[in-house]
């Protein structure tokens, strides 16, 4: 070790011993690591208590710390002081897990909305610095974690030793957002049939074909379908279409449903050619409420409550289980599911039964990214099992791929080998299988996804229950919509809203306001739309964001044309999308922290005159405005309307 290095280490020491000292001689002080952490919010992962955020002990430097706050930027926690507080000290540092020179951090505290200290910005490797601060008389604490201009990757971030000196009332965790009602703004159902779902559906000549038919309305229901052609028959008591059909083009039908409260009917186009996905797939992933304690029963739960909760009425269709359901290989390199998931076949026949699709996880590495097996040389076989236990959904993680990518290629062909190699054994099955790219918007996935396969890729990192991931991996999609249409879908991340919590479950993070600016944006960025709450256990509101069918219209639109930014002010946006009947879907978006009056000018549409506007949410006509449409949003909000020419 060089004098500088032991110079460091010696100073450290003495922050520590400085540290321990100042705690030992307060009235009283709380740890860190003995507040309720589960508050705090952060663009990856959740804080962990005495834990660097990779679940390792914490270090900072070549310091071990067995008590902490281990936390990812950008990430802040707030703390209600009582006004009783005095002192708040805690060696910071970028956790040793990170190699050298990686990842950049700030760390800044704050009381009541002033900056009490920052670090400056650290890196991996660098030795921890004391945070010292009078809190006299401050009633608000604010601890953030601000990523260094460059990005989040790498920016693993500790609050080492972290304690609060008070005498009097104990401070205690707080949400950082102003109380929000939850207000549920979607109408009932109405008691007459609504054929709801897309206009059109694709599927490959001679692949077995399954659709469901959602319709809302009060039963009895009588469902028929006006033209079927022949090779496909439909079951009115189950509402499903199956069979085959091998003549490639369009075949319209017309869905009629009827009830004693009206009649319906619904144009419906069955494209046979080589496109899957003309819309988005709506459903439902494993990964963001149980992540790794997933298992063939919560699969099954979650398929009954999508029928049980009505979401299936909705066009809500796949079922799909994420990482950790893999075991090993058998003495013919087969895939095998592990004792989590004992009979694969059958669980995807439950979930057909049911009229739902169901989906599975792999990556083209060796493991997973939660270190189960992955298809690493045994992409054609893995494909042809997937078909044979009767799958309809791959999500194609990058994952541990890294580590036997030949690096002596171009980098853009590193990027897509392993997707084109999975893409042709899934193309070599008879069986439809949706295939999702999942490597993070490396390369600019977006420009050639479609050309490996993909029928959606990842545009973003891992979303998380935050305002700054949220709107980080939803509104960089601006200028990606040229690459996005029928069969081929930008995808900024799955759904974050109801009860989640990546394997530990409870409520989410983000505001009643956040999560409609969440459903919203993502109906207009034509993004997949996968549920990633428990649906065992849906309350009232997360329903009804998931179930109102003129946004979710939006989503489902043929014309599969992705929305653009059309205007900008600040924090204030304005995002429209073509809709195939000729009217526009436009999201007026309010970025900032306080509530404000964001605009649509008609001229930024390309349209002159007065238009009607309807509000989708509560599915009400506004009447017609005359030039431009002008709404007060509130902080982090948004208002969905469709505008008519």
């Amino acid at each position: 070790m060089n004098n500088g290095a032991k110079l460091m280490t010696r100073i450290s020491a003495l922050f520590s011993l400085a540290l321990g000292c100042a705690l030992a001689a307060a009235a009283d002080s709380v740890r860190l690591d003995e507040l309720d952490l589960h508050t705090g919010e952060q663009d990856y992962s959740d804080p962990h208590a005495n834990l660097s955020v990779d679940y390792k002990p914490m270090t900072i430097g070549t310091k071990h710390f067995a008590h902490g706050y281990g936390a990812h930027a950008n990430s802040s926690l707030f703390i209600d002081l009582k006004g009783t507080a005095t002192r708040f000290m805690s060696s910071v540092g970028v956790d040793g897990e990170v190699p050298q020179g990686k990842g950049s951090v700030e760390f800044v505290v704050m009381g009541d909305g002033k900056i009490l200290w920052r670090s400056g910005v650290m890196r991996g490797q660098e030795p921890a610095k004391l945070a010292d601060v009078n809190l006299t008389g401050v009633k608000k604490l604010s601890l953030l974690v601000n990523d260094g201009g460059d990005g989040i990757d790498h920016d693993h971030a500790d609050w080492a030793d972290g304690a609060i000196e008070y005498s009097g009332a104990k401070p205690e965790t707080i949400t950082g957002a102003p109380p929000e009602p939850a207000e549920i703004l979607t109408p009932a159902p109405a008691p007459a049939p609504r054929i709801n779902g897309p206009a059109v559906f694709g599927v490959r000549p001679g692949h077995p074909l399954l659709y469901r038919v959602p319709v809302t309305g009060q039963r009895p229901m009588k469902i028929s379908i006006e033209g079927l052609p022949d090779g496909l028959t439909f079951d009115p008591a189950r509402q499903i279409i199956s069979g085959q059909l091998t003549a490639v083009g369009p075949h319209p039908v017309t869905i009629h449903a009827e009830n004693a409260a009206g009649r319906a009917a619904k144009k419906f186009k069955i494209m046979v050619g080589d496109t899957l996905a003309l819309t988005p797939p709506l459903g439902w992933n494993s990964w963001n409420c149980f992540a790794g304690n997933v298992d063939a029963a919560k699969i099954r739960l979650a398929a009954d409550a999508m029928v049980r909760s009505g979401l299936i009425e909705h066009g809500w269709m796949y079922i799909n289980i994420d990482d950790t359901w893999e075991a090993g290989r058998d003495a013919a390199g087969n895939i095998e599911a592990n004792a989590k998931f004992p009979d694969m076949k059958g669980l995807a026949d439950y979930v057909h039964g049911l009229g739902l699709k169901i989906g599975l996880y792999s990556s083209p590495g060796p493991k997973t990214c939660a270190n189960y097996e992955g298809s690493w040389q045994h992409e054609e076989q893995d494909a042809r099992q997937y078909a044979a236990w009767g799958y309809d959904y791959l999500k194609y993680d990058w994952c541990s791929y890294g580590n036997v990518v030949d690096k002596s290629q171009p980098q853009l062909t590193q990027w897509q080998k392993p997707y084109q190699v999975m893409n042709a054994g899934l193309r070599a099955q008879d069986r439809d299988i949706v295939f999702s790219l999942c490597q993070y918007g490396m390369g600019d996935v977006w420009k050639w996804g479609a050309e490996v396969g993909g029928n959606c890729w990842r545009t973003t990192g891992d979303i998380r229950d935050s305002w700054g991931s949220l709107s980080a991996n939803g509104f960089s999609s601006a200028g990606h919509e040229t690459y996005a249409g029928p069969g081929h879908w930008n995808d900024p991340d799955m759904l974050v809203v109801g009860n989640l919590g990546w394997g530990s479950v409870r409520p989410c993070h983000l505001t009643p306001s956040e999560q409609y600016t969440h459903l919203s944006l993502w109906c207009l960025l034509d993004s997949p739309l996968l549920i990633g709450c428990d649906m065992s256990h849906l309350d009232d509101f997360t329903k009804s964001l998931l179930s109102n069918d003129e946004v979710l219209d939006v989503n489902q639109d043929e014309l599969g044309r992705q929305a653009a930014r059309v205007s900008q002010a600040g924090k204030l946006e304005v995002w429209a999308k073509d809709m195939a009947d000729g009217s526009k879907a436009v999201g007026l978006f309010n970025r900032d922290d306080a509530p404000a009056q964001v605009t649509v000018k008609w001229s930024d549409l390309g349209w002159t005159g007065a238009h009607r506007v309807r509000d989708l949410w509560r599915q009400a006509d506004l009447g017609p405005f005359s030039d431009a449409f002008t709404q007060t949003i509130p902080r982090h909000g948004s208002f969905l309307v469709r505008v008519q020419p």
